[in-house]
């Protein structure tokens, strides 16, 4: 019921989100939910890759600059909503920026400007980011804001004791995925602390951020018990047409992967409750 290509953007987002988490995790707020408010994450190049981290930045809260000169990669992230303002010059970026920083707001810029010129005026005007993507410790260019203090995020693979949920749905997806969600949320009761905390983030914004480069499915990196329970809970209501469409949904994570089918029953062989309310 998913294509690869969804399932595969789908997954590069959460690897990058999970990099993001850890670095909202060195800022000391274990009793709330972490994010990255008030950072500046510099994507670097808006391609493929680049609207991955993007996309995270959003999911995790951050304040994102990004660059491309390419006219048909600014449209599709518009129209994608990967980005939500495309400047031509960092000065505007800066203004937008600088304000949803101060709120500590979610924001994407795009410069329509080759990522190299942007980086040199960056460097020139003392714009330093906090984040940088994967890869930056290698590349020279970076050298500067590493040195100054920036940090690369670091891509994670799901930990031990946890599992990557995706699940999808025959038909009726906007009003069926939503339940679902519900349902997931309500599994999360063995997660703890910052993971909980993330997990819930992840869940509540995701379908939001993904939007059509995912569309159809659903994908949560979650403890293995509450993924188990999501699983036994659909079961449930499947075979009992609470949930009155096929369902998809796959466990996967340190080399292992399990998939499962949920199909309703027809009405004929759904066990009818008979109400006996004012017999006599």
């Amino acid at each position: 019921m998913t294509n690869d290509t969804s399932r595969s953007f789908a997954a590069t987002v959460d690897w990058v989100h999970a990099g993001l988490i850890q670095a909202a995790a060195l800022e000391p707020a274990p009793d709330r939910e972490p994010g990255l408010g008030g950072k500046l994450f510099y994507a670097g190049d808006l391609d493929g890759v680049g609207s991955a981290l993007v996309v995270a930045a959003n999911i995790a809260g951050a304040a994102t600059l990004t660059a491309s000169s390419d006219v048909a990669t600014q449209k599709q992230a518009i129209r994608e909503g990967v980005i939500d303002f495309l400047v031509t010059s960092l000065d505007e970026a800066l203004r937008i920026l600088k304000n949803e920083i101060r709120k500590s707001e979610t924001v994407a810029v795009c410069v329509s400007r080759s990522p190299d010129k942007v980086e040199d005026e960056m460097a020139e005007r003392g714009v330093l980011p906090d984040l940088l993507p994967p890869g930056a410790l290698d590349a020279p260019r970076f050298e500067a804001f590493l040195d100054q203090g920036a940090r690369q995020i670091e891509p994670a693979q799901a930990k031990e004791g946890q599992t990557v949920l995706t699940w999808s749905v025959a038909g009726a997806q906007a009003h069926w995925l939503p339940r679902l969600d519900a349902v997931a949320g309500e599994c999360l009761g063995c997660s703890q602390g910052r993971d909980l905390w993330s997990t819930r983030r992840w869940l509540r914004l995701a379908p939001r951020y993904l939007g059509r480069m995912a569309q159809g499915m659903r994908l949560l990196r979650c403890e293995t018990c509450a993924a188990q329970r999501f699983v036994e809970r659909v079961r449930e209501q499947v075979e009992s047409r609470e949930i009155a469409v096929p369902v998809e949904i796959e466990l996967s994570g340190h080399g292992d992967s399990k998939q499962y089918n949920f199909f309703p029953p027809q009405a004929s062989e759904v066990p009818q409750r008979l109400n006996f309310a004012g017999r006599r």
